[in-house]
């Protein structure tokens, strides 16, 4: 198996696929108009406290106010003596340290929280906690205890916490170390920059998207990454020198023409924008994002096999499950979904397709809680959105249709041709003819009851001439 980091440059968009084995199975898209913000820590200022919703609102010097729950305020000492944090009444005009966790999302600002924290290669440093914790995806105890001997003899500063990370998995003492140096080095000069800023302002830019990816995603099993742009290749060369230097001659700087092309994955790409998705056996799952949630439905499709229905429904539910983890990965769909399997009456079935479910949603990063399968193969889980999705940033509402995803039929739009002629006229009385401008499949639909028309022609002794036009909308109409 193959497994790749392929960043592409184009500006104003910087593009980031992990590829397995020639599958795409994560990809980022970044723009300037657009950058993250999630992990970008602001000295803010309090103007709004809404008491029905436990809640305030913080200027951080964005567009939108930021929106921080009371629950999790807790106290800041921008004078750096105090070392004790607790929680504090908020009040309207109060300066307080804030870090974004949720991109702004619709009409939403970002969602914030006092409870900074500054991810490294292999630990996240924690300034109001004073714990010590261990990822819960290190499953090994024997791992778990050896990591956390090797946190307590590194006589690290007692008023500050640290997570050991995944990706600390098998790594020595030196390595965390190194990572606990850096990470305090980077907070004493956060420290230093909050004494001479006003609120509202920036005091710490998180990595961007490339940087972000190299750091949590460029482990021992990728065999390489390849850059296609030079700029982006020394920037990624200087910050593997540093942090990751026996992982430094995997990085490939590429020198063709088209990176996604060349490694076959832009229809991938194109598919993530596409409801269905079809699986080998020729069943398919048809994906469904609401403002609310996202549903998630999987169907039998041209799927073949002879065999029992009970055993055809256990054996795409099982392959989709798989299909269903990448997807939810690659779309960076969170909130609620409600997957619907196609029916099975066997427990042990459901049991085996919900145990594959989640043994598929290991590899996800995003924090995601998942209830059982019921009886009508339902599942219902919520899964971390921290990021604006890739679709959010790549395309908008069709102007046409406002988002709904459908028009008119040539039939509808013919319909109110009609309605909208009749109130034309009545407000034009003395017209003698009328154009009627449509599509072609409005017009042909028209003629097909030209007695409406020849009516409105007796009723209102005006003549109508109708004029097809290719360039129009199916849904345009107009009137000369």
């Amino acid at each position: 198996m193959s497994k790749e980091i392929l960043i592409n440059v184009e500006h104003p968009q910087i593009s980031v696929a992990i590829v397995n084995n020639s599958i795409l199975e994560e990809f980022y898209v970044e723009r300037q108009d657009a950058k993250n913000i999630v992990g970008n820590i602001y000295k803010g200022k309090v103007s709004e406290i809404v008491s029905s919703l436990n809640a305030a609102f913080v200027d951080i010097g964005l567009e939108k106010k930021g929106f921080l729950y009371l629950e999790e305020a807790v106290d800041f000492d921008f004078d750096i003596e105090n070392k004790s944090y607790s929680k504090i009444p908020l009040n309207k005009g109060d300066e307080i340290l804030v870090q974004v966790t949720k991109e702004p999302f619709g009409n939403k600002g970002a969602r914030l929280s006092t409870h900074i924290t500054l991810p490294g290669r292999y630990l996240v440093l924690m300034p109001t906690d004073h714990r010590i914790g261990i990822s819960r995806r290190i499953e090994d105890e024997n791992e778990r205890k050896r990591l956390k001997q090797i946190m307590g003899e590194l006589n690290l500063p007692s008023d500050l916490g640290f997570i050991v990370r995944t990706a600390a998995y098998g790594k020595n003492k030196k390595q965390l170390l190194m990572d606990a140096y850096f990470l305090i080095k980077l907070w004493s000069k956060i420290k230093r920059t909050l004494r001479y800023r006003q609120a509202p302002s920036l005091i710490y830019e998180d990595y961007n998207i490339i940087l972000r990816v190299i750091r949590d995603s460029f482990t021992e099993d990728v065999d390489k990454v390849v850059v296609d742009s030079r700029i982006a290749y020394r920037y990624v060369y200087k910050f593997v020198k540093t942090f990751l230097r026996h992982l430094i001659k995997r990085i490939e700087l590429y020198r063709g023409d088209d990176l996604f092309w060349e490694k076959g994955i832009d229809k991938q790409i194109q598919k993530l924008f596409e409801s269905k998705v079809y699986l080998k056996s020729g069943a398919y799952i048809v994906i469904e994002p609401t403002e609310g949630l996202v549903v998630i439905d999987v169907n039998s499709g041209r799927f073949k096999k002879k065999l029992s229905l009970e055993e055809a429904a256990f054996r795409i539910n099982l392959e989709a499950t798989q299909e269903i983890a990448r997807q939810l990965r690659l779309r960076d769909l969170g909130g609620i979904i409600v997957i619907d399997f196609i029916d099975m009456e066997d427990e042990q079935h459901r049991q085996k397709v919900f145990n594959a479910l989640k043994e598929a949603l290991r590899a996800d990063r995003a924090h995601y809680d998942i209830l059982g399968i019921s009886r009508f193969g339902l599942v219902e889980m919520t899964r971390e959105r921290i990021h604006r999705t890739v679709e959010s940033i790549m395309y908008e509402d069709c102007p046409y249709c406002e988002g709904k995803g459908k028009v008119r039929s040539p039939i509808t739009t013919a319909i109110y041709a009609i309605k909208g002629l009749k109130q034309y006229i009545k407000n034009h009385p003395f017209l003698r003819k009328v154009e009627l401008i449509v599509h072609p499949l409005v017009l042909e639909a028209l003629l097909q009851n030209k007695d409406m028309l020849n009516t409105l022609e007796h009723r209102f002794h005006t003549r109508i001439e109708m004029i097809s036009d290719s360039s129009l909308h199916l849904e345009e109409i107009r009137f000369v």
